[in-house]
This record gives C-alpha cells, structure tokens and sequence, in this order.
C-alpha cells in the first residue's frame, strides 16, 4: 500500500475550507475520478482509493489524498482510516466481486452514507442488499434521461424516485402575462412550478404572484407524466 499527498499546506488549506468535510472514493476510473475532482471542486476532503498505483499517480496531485491499495483489503482500509469517514463513494467498474466487496466492508464499518456505482439492476440490487444505502447505473440512468429528452419538448429532465420528476421548459402561451396563482397550473396540469428564468437574469424562487412572460424557463415539479405533458406546451 502506497499513498501519494498534496502539500502540507495545500491539505491544511483544504481541511480550513471544508470545514470537515470528508468523502473516500473507491475507484478512479472515469466515473470515480471526475466524480473525486468534482468533490474536491466543492471543498470536500477527498481520500481516493484505487490498486492501480499508475492511475493514482494521474490523480494525486489533483485529489486531497490518493493511495494505492487493495479495496477489498479490510485491514488496509482500516490503516487509511476509511472506516472514521462519513461518506463513500464506491465506484469500481467492472469488476463486480470487488465492487460488493468493498460496499460490504464499508458497510460493515458503519459507514453513515455509502454510495455505489452498478453496471446492471441485478448488481444494484446486490450491492443494496450487502449495504449500499444509495446506487446509482449511470450510463442507465444518462439513457433514460437523454431518451426523455429526444421525445418530448422539455430542455432539461430529472426523474426521482417515486415517479417523480423535475424539468426545465418554456413557459406555456396559456401562463404568460398572468401569476402564476391564477392560471392554476397545478389544478389543471398537476405540476408546480418552483423556479423561474427570465432573459439575462439568474433562477428566482417562484411564488403565487409571479407573473410569467413570454421566454421565461420554468422549472416545474410533479408526476412524471405530468411534468412531461406540461412540457409538450411550450
């Protein structure tokens, strides 16, 4: 086992600004790397993990701390403090015994919040089975959305659990110059809108009396089907 760090004054400057912030990404291929460096963006302490030493050298010196090691090693993990840390990330391709290997130890740890990356949904169900309290199939998912995307008219989609879902139109002919509490968007469509876009302006928190004007994007809430039916008018 093997670890590569940033300067002392580079960790001590992150720890300063993350205010204790801390996350262990387990794999750093395409997914798990860009998933790190996004984390480290947003000021969270970054221990990343992964048995190729190559791959961990791409990486150190853009992570808080990388080091080379064997994820399915408990002891290891347990000297790299894994264990003391609030989040995981475990996002081993396609190595799948690996992959619910290492989801199982964290779990075993007490790990508070532990994502996973699976490749099919029998392999999420697996890992949801050994510990993982959220999983994630990108390329899946990223399918599932684009597909949305292609068939109806909406400019953004996000589908949640529960057949529920967000998305990011055009506001209607039928909404513009009115607020929003009076063309009763949700008694007839189901949705509700809760943001707002106009041209040159930042998302605004959408109320009752907001009044929509013709090329303002809505950010809309609601049933899957309603969100997408809602979209079909701009």
């Amino acid at each position: 086992m093997s670890v590569s760090r940033r300067s002392a004054s580079r960790r001590s400057a992150s720890r300063r600004h993350n205010g204790g912030n801390r996350a262990v990404v387990i794999g750093l291929g395409r997914f798990g790397g860009s998933l790190a460096l996004e984390l480290v963006t947003g000021r969270t302490e970054v221990l990343a993990l992964d048995h190729r030493e190559k791959v961990v050298n791409e990486w150190a010196d853009r992570l808080t701390h990388a080091a080379v090691v064997d994820c399915t090693d408990e002891q290891a993990l347990r000297q790299l403090d894994v264990h003391n840390f609030p989040r995981a990330v475990v996002a081993i391709g396609a190595e799948l015994e690996s992959s619910i290997l290492a989801t199982s130890i964290l779990a075993e740890f007490g790990v508070p919040r532990i994502w996973a990356k699976a490749l099919s949904r029998q392999h999420a169900r697996i890992l949801e089975r050994v510990g993982a309290h959220h999983v994630v199939l990108p390329e899946h998912d990223m399918g599932e959305r684009v597909a949305h995307l292609v068939m109806g008219r909406m400019l953004d989609y996000i589908e949640f659990e529960d057949d529920y879902a967000m998305v990011k139109t055009l506001a209607p002919e039928e909404a513009v110059g009115r607020p929003l509490g009076q063309s009763q968007l949700r008694h007839r469509y189901g949705v509700t809108v809760v943001s707002i876009k106009r041209r040159g302006e930042g998302f605004t928190y959408a109320s009752s009396e907001t009044v929509v004007q013709r090329g303002d994007l809505l950010i809309v809430a609601g049933r899957t089907a309603d969100t997408e039916r809602f979209a079909e008018l701009s």
